[in-house]
């Protein structure tokens, strides 16, 4: 056996440049580089290997330099999320903090169910220097570190701690990163000793590897099943979910709902897949839905989901399906979200399933009925769109979020890319953005993480510079995380960001008051010498003037038209433009097609949570399991 002799860092490094994923014959570089900041853990480990491999170039891998570890974690997230799972990009840091770091984009990755790799540096394995700097010292067992804490958050999580572990380790992480069923983060923690460490590896470990991504069919037996159940339905729904998108399903689905007439809903992952003027899109689905998409989800009697999970926004925690006798159908790869809510499952990936049921249901449609009623609910749901849009939306100085997206809506083109996450937005994107491409809505909505938009705004880029990439960040998220900024200018790439600025949580604080908490912690205001509450005048903060201090230039806007004039330069533009509007902290707001369980007080010394809690009991009495 011919053996080369490397440090584990190198070897891992040299292996990474070797692997490769392919789809449906299209092969592309499962790990298209990595992410770092450097520290005393992996800056003459994995750090060495980098530069070793660039230098001789031994290796292509490619290093690109974060500004903060939980950011560098969001921009390889959305990465893969661009390239439906197909690539992921390794990210790596330093003991204690800089790994630590990496945790809620870890969570992030693994609740959205998308692969990205983590190489958290760890303690010594000789344990020779103990305790070492940033060591966490725990009396239960000295193999104990802080890196353990990826494991609940993890899809994959090992330690290597002798160099030969490695050769297993690498092989198993590649599986779970090209499995669109267990992946996610993939964590392996680094000893900063052994990253140094030689060992004589067989050459073979380096070879070209192609793992290949399936497309499991569906059993016939299954398929007949859910055809049978369909057949019967008079007011069947379909949800789409990210599966449709990730499985480059949406052709199939569209011709599906062109035949059978079947209405379709989606979930923020699944938006995009069927264009939102098309016949049988109803909009977004759940508590934040569209008028249409919830009033046909409270009728429907026979319910199909593809590739969707089912969170408690899509079926409005537990109320939106209110048909007491509805069933469910459920198109998925994954057997967790087949079986939800007792459903009739196919297990399968979304476009051969899609295929499947369209074959076993080539002579049924819905009825003329039905299809009517289908209509006068889009038509309805347009007209509270134009509404939000409108020009006069807002009575008050400041405009309205809601036309900054309209505006924003219209200045887009079919392929730009919106991105966001968290706070307001994410609800009033759902019920009101209008897109037409399976890629132009990228909001991250299973962690709902804040600090995302920024960073992601980088890794979309990446993933397509063919694509306008523009984010769409509140104030709340941006001063969370907004340095990956730097990394755009560094980087020469062009991300458009647009920048609400309302002085506070807009989401919580309009929550708040609807549970009768006043909206108590949500502005950003100085404290009040009298009430001693955080509820004087606004603060002086200036995060345009912050903007530009990272390296963006910067536009601003006043009015609806300055937003429209300044989005045409943004778009123009060369280079990284922030453009900065306010807008009204109080809304208004789209109006509710749904509810959201959070639970409110059940006694209260304050009149406003007593009867926040009585319309909450009410709400929770139409909620109810799916059996």
């Amino acid at each position: 056996m011919n053996t080369v002799r490397l440090t584990t860092a190198q070897a891992l490094v040299r292996f990474l440049a070797a692997q490769y994923s392919e789809r449906d014959g299209h092969e592309q570089r499962l790990i298209p580089g990595v992410w770092g900041i450097f520290g005393h853990g992996n800056v003459a480990g994995f750090g060495q290997a980098l530069l070793q491999a660039a230098v001789t170039e031994e290796a292509d891998l490619p290093y690109y330099l974060a500004r903060n570890e939980q950011g560098m974690v969001h921009a390889a997230t959305a990465f893969a999320k661009m390239r439906d799972r197909l690539a992921a990009y390794a990210c790596t840091a330093s003991t204690g903090p800089g790994s630590t770091n990496m945790l809620t984009g870890a969570a992030l990755a693994t609740t959205n169910r998308l692969p990205v790799l983590l190489l958290p540096s760890d303690m010594f394995a000789t344990r020779t220097p103990d305790p070492v700097l940033q060591q966490l010292e725990d009396t239960r067992g000295g193999d104990v570190t802080v890196n353990d804490a990826f494991r609940p958050v993890s899809k994959f999580f090992d330690r290597i701690t002798r160099p030969e572990q490695l050769v297993p380790a690498a092989q198993a992480a590649m599986r779970v990163l090209t499995d669109p069923v267990e992946t996610g983060a993939v964590t392996l923690a680094l000893p900063q000793d052994v990253q140094a460490e030689s060992f004589d590896w067989p050459e073979s470990f380096f070879r070209r590897r192609v793992w290949h991504v399936s497309r499991p069919a569906p059993e016939p037996a299954a398929v007949e099943r859910a055809a049978r159940l369909l057949r019967e339905a008079r007011k069947p729904l379909i949800v789409a979910g990210g599966g449709v998108v990730y499985s480059g399903a949406h052709t199939q689905l569209r011709a599906f709902a062109e035949a059978t007439g079947i209405p379709v809903a989606d979930t923020h992952a699944g938006k995009g897949a069927v264009a939102w003027d098309h016949p049988c899109a109803v909009g977004g689905i759940g508590s934040t839905g569209a008028y249409a998409a919830n009033e046909l989800a409270r009728e429907a009697d026979v319910v199909l989901g593809i590739g969707t999970r089912y969170s408690d926004f899509t079926t409005a925690s537990h109320t939106v399906f209110g048909n007491l006798d509805v069933a469910f159908v459920n198109l998925n790869v994954a057997r967790l979200d087949a079986v939800k809510h007792s459903a009739e499952p196919v297990v399968a990936d979304a476009r051969l399933g899609i295929e499947a049921l369209a074959g076993a249901l080539t002579d049924w449609q819905v009825s003329d009925d039905y299809r009517r009623r289908t209509r006068e609910f889009i038509a309805r749901t347009r007209q509270i769109e134009d509404e939000c849009f409108a020009p006069d939306r807002n009575t008050r100085d400041l405009p309205a979020q809601t036309q900054i997206l309209g505006a924003l809506n219209q200045a887009l083109g079919d392929r730009d890319v919106v991105i966001n996450a968290a706070g307001s937005m994410p609800g009033d994107l759902q019920q009101l953005w209008r897109a037409r491409d399976p890629k132009a809505y990228h909001v991250e909505y299973a962690y709902s993480c804040m600090g995302y938009e920024v960073a992601a705004g980088v890794g979309a880029k990446m993933a397509d510079p063919t694509r306008e990439v523009v984010v769409l960040v509140g104030d709340g998220s941006y001063l969370m995380m907004a340095q990956e900024i730097v990394t755009m200018v560094s980087e020469g790439l062009k991300v458009i960001i647009v920048l609400v600025q309302n002085h506070g949580f807009a989401s919580i604080g309009s929550l708040s008051q609807d549970l009768g908490s006043q909206r108590f912690g949500t502005k950003y205001r100085y404290r009040s010498a009298d009430s001693g509450l955080l509820d004087g005048t606004v603060l002086p903060v200036n995060l345009a003037a912050n903007a530009a201090s990272l390296g963006a230039d910067v536009l601003h806007a006043a009015t609806v038209e300055d937003f429209h004039t300044a989005m045409e330069k943004a778009r123009a533009a060369g280079r990284t433009t922030v453009v900065h509007v306010e807008t009204d902290l109080y809304g208004p707001n789209p109006p509710g097609h749904g509810w959201w369980d959070v639970p409110v007080s059940q006694t209260s010394a304050l009149e406003s949570t007593r009867s926040a809690y009585e319309s909450y009991a009410a709400h929770k009495a139409t909620q109810r399991h799916y059996l």
